[in-house]
């Protein structure tokens, strides 16, 4: 049998048996970074503190944003006032 190897992306595991043994204390062992949970030595989810999980979304946002903006750099512009809308 091939063992595969998984990385994880977080400095902070925990198993999922110690998520539902103490669920906030071990969001707060991440020290506001995420946790991977592992189950049986793999990574299952990531636990997400909502401070890290909002800025995340953020900076999507932003990069959503810029690539609109970069999509329309050649475009004509119209000038309107704001009366007219």
């Amino acid at each position: 049998m091939i063992e595969m190897t998984n990385i994880v992306l977080a400095e902070t595991t925990a198993s999922v048996s110690e998520l539902k043994r103490n669920p906030m204390g071990t969001v707060a062992a991440g020290e506001g970074f995420p946790v991977a949970i592992l189950n049986r030595n793999e990574p299952a989810f990531y636990c997400v503190p909502a401070k890290a999980f909002e800025a995340l979304m953020d900076r999507l946002e932003d990069v959503e944003l810029n690539a609109i903006a970069d999509a329309r750099v050649g475009e004509t512009i119209v000038k309107i006032a704001l009366d007219d809308l």
